[in-house]
């Protein structure tokens, strides 16, 4: 592919994903609007958008993606450490929208968020209609860490992550995948492969064994607001 494509309100349907550029790599099209059916549509077949306040909308697919296989998941043996010590006290779906503000937050280093306020009202609605999720990481009663993402069958996107204390963000991945494995998902997507994901156990595979694999798991249904409900410990 020698250009991205160019989206409009009128045109809705994504370019294949093969036909991502290879530099930027997995850039795939430009414009368009963060409209629910689009979302949907996106991460049914592997896009999520990604860009700054002040660009316009960017959609990738990556030519080597980072995925967790929540049955075969096996934490490390300092993580093993820090969940036995049972800290925090997790919920799904409580929280939300403080969850993704939190996340929003820039980090240390980092001068501005790709969660820009068009994102999170987005995600806002897709959690009310039942495909976006938060998971909250609470210590002593406050919140401390969570994640959220975009459930599609038996996958969950996952977007963003983000921690006040230490390992709170880790505790809050370690109940995503232990979470999924409990009512039957089957992968868990981490978008773009790094250091940071590989140390808490994800596997990088090409775009196209993505591709099939996120075909196979959207084909279940999953409950995921099953997770709905009263903090659990860990």
């Amino acid at each position: 592919m020698t250009a991205v494509q160019i989206l409009s309100s009128e045109i809705d349907v994504f370019a294949d994903i093969n036909q991502a550029l290879e530099n930027p790599d997995g850039l795939l099209a430009i414009g368009g609007d963060l409209s629910i059916g689009r979302l949907l549509s996106a991460y049914r077949n592997g896009i999520f958008p990604w860009y700054e306040q002040g660009q316009p909308i960017m959609w990738w697919s990556p030519s080597v993606r980072a995925v967790v296989y929540p049955e075969h998941y096996r934490p490390n043996r300092s993580l093993s450490k820090v969940l036995r010590q049972n800290r925090f006290d997790l919920a799904w779906n409580k929280d939300f929208l403080a969850v993704v503000e939190h996340c929003q937050a820039p980090r240390a280093k980092q001068e501005g968020t790709w969660i820009t306020e068009e994102m999170k009202t987005a995600y806002h609605e897709l959690y009310h209609l039942g495909h976006a999720h938060s998971l909250a990481c609470y210590e002593h009663g406050k919140l401390v860490g969570g994640l959220y993402g975009v459930s599609v069958g038996g996958t969950f996107c996952g977007e963003s992550m983000f921690s006040l204390v230490s390992d709170a963000s880790k505790v809050a991945f370690a109940f995503l995948i232990r979470s999924a494995d409990e009512i039957g998902a089957t992968l868990i997507d981490c978008q773009i492969p790094n250091h940071h994901l590989q140390s808490l156990g994800s596997s990088s595979i090409s775009r196209d064994i993505f591709k099939q694999q996120l075909d196979q798991a959207s084909q279940h249904d999953i409950s995921w607001y099953r997770l709905t409900g009263e903090l659990a410990r860990w």
